[in-house]
C-alpha cells in the first residue's frame, strides 16, 4: 500500500506542474460560477471535516513522544500537525478541480458505467466515515455526557441528527453558500474565542501565541518530509486526502468563478491554510499550556464541527445522489430524504464495526487518477491538447446559483 501511495503521491505532484505549464492563464470557469469569497468559503467548508476541529488536541503528544516515534524528530508537533492538515496537500483539491472544471467535460472519463459506479462508491463510504469520526471523538470531547471512553446513544442521536440535517440541506444548492459562508464566520469566531479565552481572560502572554506561529516555519523549513508518508499514521492521513479529493474537486470545480489557473492554486493551497494555521497555533498553546477545555470550550468545538460535518455531508450527497440519478426530482422529497439517512446511518455502523477503512477509498481514487490518465492517453489525447478555455457553455453569471436545484 505504501509503494501505491508513493506513485500516487508522485502522478499528482507532476500532472500539478504540467497543468501550470499548459494552462496556467487558462481562466477556469464552472457551470454555477460564485464569487470568490464564496468559492473560498465552500472549498474550506466542504473540503474539511470534524478532524480540524478534533484531532490536534489528541494528537500533539504522540507527535512530541520522539522516543517512540523517531520519525517526527526534523520538526516541532506544531509542524508536524500543520504538514497533516495544511498548504501542500491541497493541492491534491487543485488537481481534480481543474481536472472536471476543464478536462472532464471533454473527457467524460467519468461517465463510462463502470468508472461512474467507483466514484459513487468512493463518494458514499467517504460520506460515511465522515459521519463515523464525529461519533468516535464525541467521547473525548464531551466526557460529561459518558464516562469519556464509550460511545452512548446521546453520540449516535448527535451523529443521526447531523446527518438528517445535511440530508435536508443537500435538497438544495441555494443552501450550499449559506451553509458555507455560515459555517466559515463560525470557525473564525471559534478560533477567536479560544484564543481571547487564553490569551486575553486567561493568564497566559501574547507572546506565546506569536511564537506558536512561529513554530509552524518548521513545515516550510521541511516540507519536502512530508511529500511521502513518514509511518502509518501519515499514510493513513494522506489516503484520507486522496479518498476526499475526487469527489471535492468535483464539488467545487462547479463553483470556480473565473479565477486563471494558477490562482486557483494558489487560491486553494494558500487562503485555507491560514485559518488552519492559526487554529493549530492556539490549540497547541492550550496543549502546552495544560489549559483545561471542559466546558464551554468542548461544546463549541463539538458545536462547529458538526457543522462541518453537516457541510461535508452536504456536498457529497448532492454529489452521488446527481450520479446516480437518485435526485429529489425523480425520488420527491420525502423519499429523497429517507432514502439518504438510511444509507448514509447503516454505513456509518460499518465503519463503526471496522468492516470498512477508508485507506481502501484512498487506494481506489489512486487507481482512478491512473486509469483517468491512461484512457486520455489511449483515445483522448489530441482531445485533451487542443483545450485552450473552460467550456464555452458555462458563463460567469454569479445569480444562477440562485436558481438552481
Amino acid at each position: 500500500m505504501t509503494v501505491w501511495l508513493s506513485a500516487g503521491i508522485v502522478f499528482t505532484l507532476v500532472a500539478i506542474a504540467f497543468i501550470l505549464l499548459k494552462w496556467g492563464n487558462l481562466r477556469c470557469v464552472g457551470v454555477t460560477p460564485v464569487k470568490t469569497f464564496t468559492f473560498i468559503a465552500i472549498l474550506f467548508t466542504s473540503g474539511l471535516d470534524v478532524g480540524l476541529i478534533m484531532f490536534p488536541l489528541t494528537e500533539f503528544a504522540g507527535y512530541a513522544d520522539i522516543k517512540a516515534s523517531p520519525e517526527y524528530a526534523f520538526a516541532n508537533p506544531l509542524a508536524i500537525e500543520f504538514g497533516f492538515w495544511g498548504f501542500l496537500i491541497w493541492g491534491f483539491y487543485f488537481l481534480t478541480c481543474f481536472y472536471f472544471c476543464v478536462i472532464e467535460p471533454k473527457v467524460k472519463f467519468f461517465e463510462i458505467p463502470w468508472v461512474k459506479f467507483i466514484n459513487n462508491v468512493v463518494i458514499i463510504g467517504t460520506c460515511a466515515f465522515t459521519a463515523y469520526l464525529l461519533l468516535s471523538n464525541l467521547p473525548w470531547y464531551m466526557p460529561n455526557v459518558g464516562d469519556g471512553e464509550s460511545i452512548i446513544p446521546t453520540f449516535y442521536l448527535i451523529v443521526f441528527a447531523a446527518i438528517c440535517f445535511a440530508v435536508y440541506s443537500s435538497t438544495s444548492l441555494k443552501y450550499v453558500r449559506i451553509l458555507s459562508i455560515s459555517t466559515t464566520w463560525m470557525f473564525i469566531a471559534l478560533i477567536a474565542f479560544m484564543w481571547a479565552s487564553a490569551f486575553v481572560f486567561g493568564d497566559s502572554e501574547m507572546s506565546a501565541f506569536t511564537n506558536n506561529v512561529a513554530l509552524l516555519g518548521g513545515y516550510f523549513s521541511n516540507i519536502h518530509e512530508f511529500v511521502l508518508p513518514l509511518n502509518d499514521y501519515h499514510e493513513f492521513y494522506l489516503f484520507w486526502w486522496f479518498a476526499w479529493s475526487i469527489m471535492i474537486g468535483q464539488f467545487t470545480s462547479r463553483f470556480v468563478g473565473g479565477l486563471k489557473t494558477y490562482q486557483v492554486l494558489a487560491a486553494m493551497l494558500v487562503f485555507p491554510s491560514i485559518p488552519i494555521a492559526v487554529w493549530f497555533s492556539v490549540l497547541y498553546h492550550y496543549h502546552e499550556a495544560g489549559i483545561d477545555t471542559a466546558g464551554i470550550k468542548n461544546l463549541a468545538m463539538v458545536v462547529v464541527g458538526v457543522i462541518f460535518v453537516i457541510n461535508s455531508l452536504d456536498s457529497l450527497i448532492r454529489l452521488y445522489t446527481d450520479n446516480l440519478g437518485l435526485t429529489v426530482q425523480k425520488l420527491g422529497k420525502r423519499n429523497y430524504i429517507l432514502f439518504n439517512i438510511a444509507a448514509l446511518s447503516l454505513l456509518t455502523l460499518l465503519f463503526k464495526l471496522n468492516f470498512l477503512q477508508i485507506q481502501w477509498v484512498g487506494a481506489l481514487v489512486i487507481a482512478l487518477f491512473f486509469g483517468c490518465f491512461g484512457y486520455i492517453c489511449y483515445s483522448k489525447f489530441k482531445t485533451v491538447a487542443n483545450i485552450t478555455r473552460s467550456p464555452k457553455e458555462n458563463t460567469i453569471d454569479f445569480s444562477r446559483i440562485e436558481t438552481v436545484n
